[in-house]
């Protein structure tokens, strides 16, 4: 009769250790992308949610959800009627890359407006863009700034439909991506001029990670730690 074995099995393992982080409140990170939890707290709305609130002395707004293309004339209509808003504070899983650099120009044009990213939210992809236009930019302990490389090949549906016209037609969107990426990428390095932040946060870290998951690189995010954001210019000394 053949021994049974004692080692715990990994699917095991991993339940076991979710358990645990339950029972001790420990974060679980996330295995492909180990500088981040498993699931960050970066909100569920479809469209970025724009929600003014008093919050001590000061009224703050509170930005959730994805960073839809109408964010930006959503955020300078609630700016308008909110003209006393002292900070933004994010919750955002990214979104439109574009509409996030056109949120952060508008939040810099309002002198002295603030960006927060409270302890337990996460700000990822185009919602970094967005945070970057504060001035100040607070990232509390405790808050994710996640950072990948920008890319435009999860639009599954225009390569489907592009590989189903043939040769001609997928060529043609390849093009068009890496086109669009170039043009992509000078708008980034512009905006984070224009912000203050260093340009090294785009090639040491943004552009470092993998754009699309392998079997020899699953981490596609890079969670940074206050320790980087204040290198690069991302946030300044906590309070």
């Amino acid at each position: 009769m053949r021994a049974m074995s004692l080692r715990p099995k990994p699917a095991r393992l991993f339940v076991a250790a979710l358990a645990l982080a339950g029972l001790t409140g420990a974060t679980v990170m996330d295995p492909a992308n180990p500088t981040c939890p498993l699931e960050p707290n970066w909100s569920a709305y479809p469209e970025m949610k724009l929600t003014v609130e008093k919050r001590g002395n000061m009224k703050v707004m509170l930005a959730e959800g994805r960073v839809d293309a109408g964010l930006p004339d959503r955020l300078t209509a609630a700016l308008k009627a909110n003209p006393d808003v002292s900070e933004i504070w994010l919750r955002s899983p990214g979104g439109d890359a574009r509409a996030g650099n056109a949120a952060g120009r508008i939040i810099r044009s309002n002198f002295g407006l603030g960006t927060r990213i409270p302890s337990g939210w996460a700000c990822f992809s185009a919602c970094n863009f967005v945070f970057m236009g504060g001035q100040p930019r607070m990232i509390e302990p405790g808050g994710l700034f996640i950072v990948h490389m920008f890319t435009r090949t999860g639009d599954r549906g225009a390569i489907d439909m592009s590989v189903a016209m043939g040769t001609d037609a997928t060529r043609e969107l390849i093009g068009d991506i890496e086109q669009d990426s170039a043009l992509l990428a000078s708008e980034d390095n512009d905006f984070l001029i224009r912000m203050g932040i260093s340009r090294k946060l785009l090639t040491d870290i943004m552009y470092r990670q993998s754009a699309v998951a392998t079997e020899e690189n699953k981490s596609t995010r890079r969670c940074l730690t206050l320790d980087e954001a204040l290198k690069y210019g991302v946030t300044y000394a906590p309070e």
